[in-house]
């Protein structure tokens, strides 16, 4: 065939496409950059929905409030965001939100996210409503340091993705995300929060069942120096794995209570969870803390498997290797797997099976001591 046919044949094609309605393919994302002097905040209001940020190197103070999909990219280390010398106001709408809070028996949702993150004093906020979740966010490869309550906080999110950020000496959690499905916690670091370096929970406001996250993922992040490396609380469906725990006073807490449904149904596999021997005073909710490697309290159908689980030592209620603790409000530890793990060097004991629950098995662990005895 001549390249005149060649030709020929293309023209066709695209003629015929044209007839035919094929639509063509989508615009590319529009992109922003943001300068050491310029506001974050400013180019997230003016984004459109969809719309990628790049916030150049240097250091910005401020809150950054998002309530729209699209995102939002730095330089890892090199661009960071701390407090702001004065607190900023509540972050205005932008037009396009502020008609819809406007309507009638609309909610007004930008307005009370912006005055949630602004009360909140956290580096960067991603809020929706109930009735209307903010969706596709994506944070990358920046730093959020030295915020009086989280680092990046997130609320009626889904499919929210947040990788190789640092979040590092906030005053509560690094990463926190409620009320909020699919999110994917993806090679961050946390480390010396204040509370946990990765939290993920049903609500934070009040008491309820188990939100079911739909397979949020906690995978391959660095928590070090914190209260607690990761928390899993009142929630179903996730996947904890891959991750480094070191150094923290507690690594992987997954909390229940008696509400319905119960908290569980998750995997928590392949973390290496090592000598987490800092000491952290307890308080109104937790006794002290020191020398804890995992903790079920008041969790169902959880897998804990082949995780690494080395010399943490502390003289906690809590402290040792994996533990299945009673729960401060009486809800049981009932069918849980803890297999195949090595569990070593930790004290009082490697495995320890504590309350009333039932059908929690421990096979296939390599462990040198348990309470009750036996289970090594």
């Amino acid at each position: 065939m001549t390249n005149r046919q060649i030709k020929s044949l293309m023209c066709i094609a695209v003629v015929m496409a044209a007839g035919l309605g094929v639509a063509a393919p989508p615009a590319a994302a529009a992109g922003r950059r943001v300068h050491p002097g310029d506001s974050i905040q400013d180019a997230v209001n003016a984004a459109r929905p969809g719309d990628i940020i790049t916030v150049m190197p240097g250091t910005y103070y401020e809150n950054v409030l998002i309530t729209k999909r699209l995102t939002l990219r730095g330089f890892g280390a090199r661009t960071v965001i701390r407090p702001p010398a004065v607190p900023a106001a509540p972050a205005a709408p932008d037009a396009k939100a502020g008609a819809a809070a406007a309507a009638p028996g609309a909610p007004a949702a930008p307005v009370r996210a912006a005055t949630a993150c602004s009360q909140a004093d956290t580096g960067i906020c991603i809020m929706g409503t109930p009735e209307q979740s903010v969706n596709d966010v994506k944070i990358r490869s920046l730093a959020v340091s030295g915020f009086k309550r989280n680092g990046i906080w997130a609320s009626y999110t889904d499919r929210l993705s947040v990788e190789r950020v640092i979040s590092e000496m906030n005053g509560t959690w690094g990463i926190a995300q409620e009320r909020s499905t699919r999110g994917v916690f993806r090679g961050n670091t946390a480390r010396d929060n204040t509370e946990s370096g990765i939290f993920i929970a049903n609500t934070v406001a009040r008491e309820g069942g188990a939100t079911d996250t739909l397979g949020a993922v906690v995978r391959r992040n660095t928590l070090t120096g914190n209260r607690i490396g990761v928390t899993v609380r009142r929630v179903r469906n996730l996947t904890v794995s891959g991750n480094l725990l070191t150094g923290n006073c507690g690594g992987v807490f997954v909390v229940g209570d008696e509400g319905e449904p119960g908290a569980g149904a998750m995997t928590i596999r392949g973390n290496r969870i090592h000598e987490n021997n800092k000491f952290c005073k307890g308080n109104s909710r937790l006794p002290d803390i020191q020398g804890v490697g995992i903790v079920l309290t008041g969790a169902e159908e959880t897998v804990v498997r082949g995780n690494s689980i080395r010399g943490n030592v502390g003289a906690s209620p809590l402290s040792g290797g994996i533990l299945l603790f009673k729960s401060f409000v009486g809800a049981t530890n009932t069918d849980n797997v803890i297999e195949d793990n090595v569990v070593r060097d930790n004290q009082p004991a490697d495995l320890a099976n504590q309350g009333t629950g039932t059908g929690n098995r421990f096979e296939g662990n390599r462990c040198g001591t348990s309470v009750p005895a036996g289970m090594c």
